[in-house]
């Protein structure tokens, strides 16, 4: 049986002494936004996503949800409690007050976030896409747009998608043939098929805004000529109140391998009214404001699969009795001790929890940087926070969604057999964490991002934004009396990085294949790298706060014990990511495509 409590000691721990949220007070919009009150949004959606969406997770997944005459009927209990959290707020936190919202920064957003995929991941894509279809319009569309539909999608009566894919092209979005024609009144019709559009039709809310990439009759071919519109399920009447039923027609669901509860649909547009989102035939752009959302939300559903089912592991290991610990009965008065005595069990789970507060720790940082670049009133910090969010978006996305996934399955090895069976929910958590590495761009696409665009772009002023920051630290802490050897073994692991950045972009420029055959292990290596400087932040902070403690003593303890877990069993295997990338290519290139 899944259970689910939130971590909100660690939560607290990177937003408040890792993070220090004492600096948001500084930026636009955050001047009341004390500790005490985060701590109290925090504990609310505790509340909220432990006794109202986890009870659900896995009830959502057993029934599905079914489409009858066009129309999708989501899971019991799930239209009750989409009310109950848009009555809460939870849909209007990040969002402007001009439209109803709460105006609350990414630094709590985003642990909400991670509560939300922790206890229900089904749940959260709705919310989670209405948002997404939200800061879209926010950016991108005209004023009349943005007063009709945002107040909607920032109270919850309304929702949103992204419609992209179609199914002769995925990631090759130039391929894209879904037709807008521009009417005499200045609205589309717009004809053609999309598929894997989540939430695409559902009975949540009582209207749905499709974002829709289509062609207008003019366009150049390629990515050049595709233009963003706004599609609404029903037409708004002069009040604003869903009118007509749009010419958007849900003909199927997908057959997934996970998050069930949500529906996946192929969307049929039969000469569909649409509404001109920012300027033609610059859509993937208008698009990439909520792609680049939806990757880091992505990442954070990884994370969240990841503490959820590390949670269900714990509880596991400490129960099971199993064989006796190799140095002697750990409990000689029971039938077996209980298998968190083995080493290879304390390997799994020591791993998982290491990837979860590693990752979490990065996300914080990554949020935090979000809200600088969204709300300082000064240009330079801006600018360095708009490079930082930018180079790190590729790496939360594929790192934390690789991380969470093998997370999930290191989580239900621990159950044994027990694991591969449903009762205990633990499979459910690698099904649906496997999709993360899919979309929003798999996870080699991000890797191609990072290489490609993001280390070249402003001759790598991009990269400084993260090797300067490390390299401050590893001079300021190199004789750090506690944590010295640690930081001297980061920072070896830290020339590894410069290395691997020095070859790749000597050997890309010469080659591209090069650049490509190495991307992925490139993006791993930095992640790891950016993981283990946060573990060296915090157990500088743990160092720091030890012998005031008190009561929490245990706390900062722990963080030293996992840190130095993560320096000394997962981080060096950047060296055998650096020779892999060093080998080149050839290897990988060398074999005939007949031959596959």
């Amino acid at each position: 049986m899944q259970t689910y409590k939130a971590p909100l000691r660690d939560m607290r721990f990177v937003l408040h002494e890792l993070h220090d949220s004492a600096g948001l007070i500084g930026l636009r919009g955050c001047g009341d936004l004390s500790p005490d009150l985060i701590d109290s949004i925090l504990d609310e959606a505790a509340k909220l996503t432990e006794e109202v969406l986890a009870p659900l997770n896995a009830s959502g997944d057993e029934a599905g949800c079914v489409l009858r005459n066009g129309e999708v009927r989501t899971p019991e209990g799930f239209k009750a409690a989409y009310e109950t959290f848009r009555q809460g707020g939870w849909t209007a936190i990040g969002c402007d007050p001009r439209f109803g919202g709460q105006g609350l920064p990414e630094s709590v957003g985003k642990l909400v976030e991670e509560m939300i995929c922790s206890a229900n991941p089904a749940f959260g894509m709705f919310p989670g896409l209405s948002h997404g279809a939200y800061r879209a319009i926010a950016s991108h569309g005209s004023e009349a747009l943005k007063a009709l539909y945002l107040p909607k999608l920032v109270d919850g009566t309304w929702s949103g998608t992204m419609c992209l894919t179609e199914a002769h092209c995925g990631t090759d979005l130039g391929l894209l043939r879904t037709r807008a024609v521009p009417q005499a009144d200045g609205t589309y019709r717009l004809t053609g098929a999309k598929i894997f559009i989540s939430a695409g039709e559902h009975d949540l809310t009582e209207n749905i805004v499709h974002l829709v990439l289509a062609r207008l009759p003019d366009a150049p071919a390629g990515v050049k000529g595709i233009s963003l519109f706004l599609v609404p399920k029903f037409l708004p009447t002069e009040s604003g109140a869903p009118g007509a039923r749009n010419g958007v027609v849900c003909t199927a669901l997908e057959h997934k391998m996970g998050i069930k509860a949500s529906p996946t649909c192929q969307l049929s547009f039969e000469g569909a009214t649409g509404w001109l989102v920012g300027t033609p035939h610059k859509g993937l752009a208008a698009m990439f404001t909520m792609m680049n959302t939806a990757r880091l939300s992505v990442g954070v559903q990884g994370l969240g699969a990841a503490e959820a089912s590390y949670q269900g592991a714990v509880a596991y290991a400490r129960e099971r009795l199993q064989g006796r610990a190799l140095a002697g009965a750990r409990f000689p008065d029971r039938a077996a001790d209980p298998i968190i005595v083995h080493p290879d069990v304390r390997r799994m789970l020591m791993t998982m929890r290491a990837y979860t507060e590693g990752c979490r720790a990065l996300g914080a940082w990554v949020a935090r940087r979000l809200d600088e670049a969204a709300r300082s009133d000064d240009p330079a910090t801006r600018e360095q926070a708009e490079d930082f969010t930018a180079l790190m978006t590729p790496v939360v996305k594929a790192l934390f969604s690789d991380l969470g996934f093998e997370a999930t399955n290191l989580g239900m090895q621990v159950y044994g057999g027990h694991g591969y069976i449903r009762d205990h929910g633990m499979e459910q958590y690698v099904r649906d964490a496997r999709i993360a590495l899919i979309y929003e761009g798999t996870n080699g696409i991000q890797a191609l991002d990072l290489v490609g665009r993001k280390m070249p772009q402003h001759a790598g002023r991009l990269l400084r934004g993260f090797f300067h920051p490390v390299s401050d630290f590893i001079e300021q802490h190199g004789t750090h009396p506690q944590l010295g050897e640690m930081v001297k073994g980061f920072a070896k692991a830290f020339g590894a990085l410069q290395l691997a950045t020095s070859h790749i972009a000597a050997a890309g420029m010469a080659d591209p294949e090069e650049a490509g055959a190495a991307a992925t292990e490139y993006l791993r290596l930095f992640g790891l790298v950016a993981l283990g400087f946060m573990w060296l932040r915090a157990a500088v902070v743990a160092t720091e706060r030890l012998p005031q403690a008190g009561h929490e003593a245990a706390f900062y303890r722990n963080k030293l014990v996992v840190a130095r877990f993560y320096m000394e069993r997962i981080l060096p295997q950047v060296g055998g990511l650096l020779a892999s990338i060093k080998s080149g290519k050839a290897a990988t290139m060398a074999l005939d495509e007949a031959a596959f």
